[in-house]
Parts: structure tokens; sequence; C-alpha cells
């Protein structure tokens, strides 16, 4: 199978050896991405204003091939405070997706210093 990396300037680049995304097999998957803001390199503070982020900075890979959140089947979610964040964070999330909603999978993680990572698949077009 081959696959290609797909880079951007306007998600945060990358701090060890992995790639914001890749495409294979049809779909495009892309890293976990924190709240960091690409041109500061700072996170917000609050679940909601970093979830915010992180769906930019997601959105900002998938744009690179063509692709929006409109194209996001599968969504994976760790939160540092699962308990007591999760209502904010689907509160903040709601808005990006529309129907059909993508499949979402959310737990609890030990995370460095942020409150909340994302990693999508999304599939691109025939």
């Amino acid at each position: 199978m081959r696959k290609e990396a797909v880079r951007t300037g306007a998600a945060p680049r990358p701090a060890g050896a992995y790639s914001q995304g890749v495409v294979a097999g049809g779909f495009l998957y892309t890293a976990g991405f924190g709240p960091q803001d690409p041109r500061t390199g700072r996170a917000p503070e609050g679940v909601a204003d970093q979830t915010r982020q992180v769906l930019g900075n997601v959105r900002a890979v998938l744009a690179e091939r063509g692709l929006s959140l409109h194209d996001v089947v599968k969504v994976t979610v760790h939160l540092q405070e699962l308990r007591r964040d999760f209502a904010e964070f689907d509160a903040a999330y709601r808005p990006f997706f529309t129907e059909p909603y993508p499949v979402r999978t959310t737990v609890g993680s030990d995370l460095m210093n942020i409150l909340v990572e994302i990693d999508v698949v999304a599939v691109l077009p025939d």
C-alpha cells in the first residue's frame, strides 16, 4: 500500500518522529493534535477554547488535501479530566460537525500540560 505524508504550516509542527497526516487506502489519518496555536505555540486556557483550537488544527491538515470536517468518519478524543470536562468539551465540539456525525471515542488520558487532544480519520473523494 502506498502512503503519503500531509504537511501544512497552518497546524503545529510535529514534536517527534510523526507526520501531521498520512494519506493511505482512501483515507487521511491525522496525528493527535493538541491546542497549540501554530503561529505562537501557545495553548488557550480552558477545555472549550482548547477544543476549538484543536479542531482548527485538524481542519488545517484536512484542508491541505481539499477536505473538510464533513469528510471525517472517525474521531478519537483524549481528555485530561474526562469527568470534569466532558460536557464543556462536547458543547464546544458540536458546532464543528453536522449529520451524519462521525463516530467518536472519548477517553480520559494523561496528557502533557494540555486538556484535550484529537485525531481523526477522513475519507478521500472517489
